[in-house]
């Protein structure tokens, strides 16, 4: 088999394709790569040109990079969903501390948990995101070693980051990360028994940061101001975005701010992602959102409740030690429950197949996706396949 091109053209021929998600995990690879927000606000890697990259970097990165490749895991042990993927255990579930509960996007079940396993010392440190301390409108990766800090990257950032730029080491490490970000970690560092533990959430994609600078200049924030804090979810479920500058303070619900702003905005490659939940994570956690009489969320507010995934024996573990601990409350659900509140993802998976002929059509490549049976979902929606296939075609021939 020939040897991969070089890391830093690798890198190049995704970038042209349009296929990176901003993961990071190419500057994990190489301190040379940098990551820095496009024209377009979304994270993407800057290579040097005529610098050699580190010994192993270009096969590791053909083999991880989401851009590239995104292969769904295989559990002998455990049953498989067509929509939601591999699972040994499903729950609906909430962390019975009340802050972190009404902190997090949902439940905040992936906050307690992380601090909890801190707290004890069965983990050393948590990698995650949560917006810069110098600039609360953006959004970085951190690593924290105490159950406060953790508790701190309790909400969702729906904005560029790329916590895949670092690497967790052994298995007192935990990362969490955003679905493609778990996919390349995962390709990286493994399965076995020393590997970190990987956990992830139901992700709809990637905004623009653009979206979050408009949106704030909607909602009447001082102009040329920083906001000195700033959520995207949170004080209840779905709860509201909310930004505070000096005495100025600017709120809009859930709807408003992921389906009229954020939303709208989301990259090209989330568009035609196979995995929006987590399906290479130990652990994933999402919304559990109560439906209309047609399946669509209700975003009414309450006290947050996340549909919890173990995908793994070691996932399914620290599940149950979080129950007996008492860290999180639960109880069972069905798969069939959770996909049927999760229409977005249900529509991208099932029509992927027919996105990636529309695609081929118009001359754009797209990642190889190993082992998420599209075919499967071709045969039992062949219609709405070929109609993305038109919609797919159409778009990108006039991008």
């Amino acid at each position: 088999m020939s040897s991969p091109r070089g890391l830093h053209d690798q890198i190049r021929d995704v970038l042209a394709a349009d296929n990176c998600s901003g993961c990071g995990l190419c500057a994990a690879l190489d301190p040379q790569v940098t990551l820095e927000l496009n024209g377009d606000g979304y994270l993407r890697p800057l290579a040097p040109e005529n610098a050699p990259a580190p010994a192993g970097a270009a096969e590791t990165f053909a083999a991880a990079c989401p851009g590239r490749i995104v292969r769904a895991p295989v559990d002998p042990g455990g049953k498989r969903h067509p929509i939601l993927g591999p699972y040994r255990a499903v729950l609906s579930a909430f962390a019975t501390d009340p802050e972190q509960r009404t902190a997090g996007s949902s439940g905040g079940v992936l906050t307690a948990i992380a601090a909890s396993l801190l707290a004890s010392g069965a983990a050393s440190r948590v990698i995650g995101a949560k917006g810069s301390p110098e600039r609360p409108r953006l959004t970085t990766t951190v690593s924290a070693e105490r159950a406060e800090d953790a508790a701190s990257m309790a909400g969702s950032r729906y904005a560029p980051v790329g916590n895949a730029s670092v690497l967790p080491n052994g298995p007192q490490d935990i990362f969490i990360g955003k679905p493609c970000e778990v996919s390349a970690v995962r390709s990286v560092v493994g399965s076995g028994p020393d590997a970190p533990l990987l956990m992830s959430f139901f992700c709809a994609g990637t905004p623009s940061q653009h979206a979050t600078d408009r949106l704030l200049v909607d909602l009447g924030m001082p102009s040329m101001g920083e906001p000195t804090r700033l959520r995207y979810r949170g004080g209840g479920w779905p709860g509201t975005f909310r930004a505070e500058a000096g005495d100025w303070a600017g709120e809009t619900s859930y709807e408003e701010s992921w389906g009229r702003a954020l939303g709208p905005t989301v990259q090209w490659r989330c568009k035609v992602c196979p995995d929006g939940t987590g399906w290479s994570a130990d652990v994933v956690a999402g919304d559990f959102w109560q439906a209309d009489s047609r399946g669509y969320p209700q975003f009414v507010e309450s006290d947050g409740v996340s549909a919890l995934i173990a995908r793994t024996d070691r996932g399914q573990r620290l599940v149950e030690a979080a129950l007996g601990n008492g860290t999180i409350h639960a109880t069972k659900a069905e798969a069939t429950e959770i996909a049927a509140v999760q229409p977005l993802q249900v529509e991208r998976l099932t029509t992927l197949y027919g996105r990636r002929l529309g695609a081929a059509a118009a001359g754009k490549s797209l990642p190889r996706f190993v082992g998420f049976r599209l075919g499967f979902h071709v045969v039992r929606h062949p219609i709405r396949n070929l109609r993305f296939s038109r919609g797919t075609f159409v778009r990108a021939r006039s991008a």
